[in-house]
């Protein structure tokens, strides 16, 4: 039974997250934009076994990505004006479908609507396509935009959602926006829009400005910097309650501001941290990144973005990727529909940035996770009748290590044990104890 079985992908009633027929949808995306472009089926077929192995359950891919003066880019070799390329596509979709994983389809990367190759002239033909062609698809998500400002063309986009939703109404879209902005900035309100995409991008704290071509419009645009967990916060400020989560954070792999070749890379810890951030403060999913895969890196021959250091089939192994389905998992085991971020819960230990502790509790659980393995002290009062059932989660392999079961307790300090190594992340697991 596939997951599209159980009935509509649709948003819930409190307008927070996804629901799929009448069972919560945690949204557990992978970042595969040239996924059409660059790899043959066999191929693509090695990658979603992966990713479906590994507990993700939405593919997001370009349907056209390369412009024309970057043919580099291409690998394939088929070009989406050849009816060859699309039932490639389909293919593919095919093989999805089988395995149960939704796609995350942007139909038209967002430079050909910058250079005006894509104008209100030609996108009713092109959206008119992809309707009919994709009407009776049941694992499909539209997403809007590729890297681009809501403000640039946005007839244009509102042209392309009308036409997609006349063919299938139902079906959920979204938009794909430029580095460090959301979809919420332009089309919060949009009908069309069912629910927010923001990226949070690549750059750390201190990268605000570099003097590149994706700097930030900084009256119009605020910088969090590392801070993704304030989209979260901002896109669930509007009066219009609806879903958002980081369509783009930092990948793993890519270097730290994308630009200089000096820079370090954002590595496993560095995207775990990404990912909790941003559920715990009430995000519907997460959707992980790497830099090879998502351009689908062949060999030293071949051009690449963004320092990328090895092949794709390499990267396909890399530890973040794995660990994503622990924080799935966990989400997954309680009601997490009902939950909400819970901040207020801490009396002590709440600092910024890196050692910033994020809570998110429900009516009989808590987690709260911390990048750092900070000390800090719990207000349970709300909980005080209950039962709690204590661990601490290791993020990296989902190993849960019992500390005790609390009763009666109105504060509980939650105190980490360093762990050797780079990183010391931990997810502190409080549930209703079992009878």
């Amino acid at each position: 039974m596939k997951d599209w079985d159980k009935g509509v992908l649709h948003v819930s009633e409190n307008g927070r997250y996804l629901i799929e027929g009448d069972k919560p949808f945690f949204w557990l995306g992978d970042t595969a934009w040239l996924l059409f472009h660059k790899l043959e089926q066999e191929e693509i077929y090695q990658y979603l076994r992966n990713r479906k192995e590994k507990g993700f359950n939405v593919i997001q891919a370009t349907l056209i990505h390369m412009l024309p003066d970057r043919p580099e880019m291409g690998g394939y070799g088929k070009s989406p004006l050849e009816p060859a390329y699309w039932e490639h596509v389909d293919k593919a979709l095919d093989q999805a479908e089988s395995m149960g994983l939704y796609v995350g389809l942007l139909p038209i990367w967002g430079a050909f609507v910058k250079r005006q190759l894509i104008t209100m002239d030609n996108i009713g033909t092109y959206a008119h396509f992809l309707g009919k062609r994709f009407q009776h698809r049941p694992n499909l998500i539209w997403i809007l935009g590729g890297d681009i400002r809501g403000d640039v063309a946005p007839e244009v986009y509102r042209r392309e959602a009308e036409i997609l939703k006349s063919y299938n109404p139902d079906r959920l879209m979204t938009f794909h926006p430029f580095g460090r902005t959301s979809s919420s900035l332009w089309f919060h309100d949009e009908p069309w829009l069912d629910f927010n995409l923001f990226q949070s991008g690549h750059r750390r704290y201190d990268q605000q400005r570099l003097g590149e071509w994706d700097d930030n419009n900084q009256q119009k645009e605020p910088y969090y910097g590392e801070d993704n967990w304030r989209y979260v916060d901002r896109d669930h400020s509007y009066p219009t309650m609806k879903p958002t989560i980081d369509g783009e954070p930092s990948y793993e792999g890519i270097r730290q501001g994308l630009h200089k070749p000096k820079n370090p890379y954002w590595e496993e810890w560095d995207v775990r941290r990404y990912a909790y951030w941003s559920v715990f403060e009430g995000a519907a999913g997460h959707t992980y990144g790497n830099n090879a895969i998502m351009q689908f890196y062949m060999d030293s021959h071949e051009f690449a973005d963004y320092g990328v250091r090895e092949p794709w089939q390499e990267a396909l192994h890399y530890p973040g990727s794995g660990q994503m389905q622990y924080l799935k998992q966990l989400v997954e085991s309680v009601d997490f529909i009902r939950g909400q971020p819970m901040d207020g819960m801490l009396l002590y230990g709440q600092k910024e940035r890196y050692h910033r502790v994020s809570v998110f509790a429900g009516p009989d659980y808590v987690f709260a996770y911390t990048y750092s393995g900070d000390e800090f002290l719990l207000d349970l009062r709300a909980y005080q009748n209950m039962a709690l059932d204590a661990w601490w989660m290791d993020p990296r392999n989902g190993a849960m290590s019992y500390i005790e079961t609390i009763r009666n307790t109105e504060k509980w300090l939650a105190s980490p044990f360093p762990r050797k190594g780079i990183s010391n992340d931990w997810v502190l697991v409080l549930k209703k104890a079992e009878q």
